[in-house]
């Protein structure tokens, strides 16, 4: 499970942030799963943001992001509300869930849609992942994802958010 990000520090080794991705890469890929991308103006506060500038903010079906807002970042908070139902999702402000099996099938989703995001990549984002601070105990969120997120995975295939495959 990852560290719950109020207590990581910002990394040294820049992220990607949503300004160095396509606008229009992105907000397809959040539109195939229902949710609208909003981007926030510079220095604006960013409605919905559990952590604070420059994290991500969901609103219901909105997710709303800054050109310094980590991918990583977006990808997350847009997870939280691609595993919850919509009667949940449409009730969600800012803080999506408090569960865990949610919050590991979130980290593992955001992993995969990494990987159908141009210039991003699950290799990239999980590396982003760790520099950013999440800890998993095998030490790498690549280790966590290949070795110890069965449990996320199989929630997910229940749920018909993955295939089966």
């Amino acid at each position: 499970m990852p560290v719950n990000e109020a207590t990581a520090s910002p990394a040294t080794t820049p992220v990607l942030c949503v300004g160095d991705i396509q606008w229009n890469d992105a907000q397809s890929l959040l539109a195939r799963h229902g949710l609208r991308l909003n981007h926030v103006a510079a220095g604006e506060k960013i409605p919905g943001s559990y952590w604070g500038e420059p994290e991500a903010g969901i609103i219901a079906c909105d997710v709303y992001v800054r050109d310094d807002t980590p991918v990583h970042s977006m990808l997350h908070e847009s997870c939280h509300l691609i595993v919850l139902p919509p009667e949940r999702r449409a009730q969600v402000h800012t803080d999506a869930t408090d569960s865990v099996p949610e919050e590991d099938a979130t980290c593992y989703l955001q992993i995969v849609l990494a990987g159908q995001l141009p210039g991003v990549g699950s290799p990239r984002l999980m590396a982003d992942m760790d520099s950013w601070g999440y800890t998993y105990r095998l030490g790498s969120t690549q280790a966590w994802f290949e070795q110890d997120a069965d449990d996320a995975r199989r929630w997910l295939i229940e749920r018909e958010l993955l295939p089966a495959a």
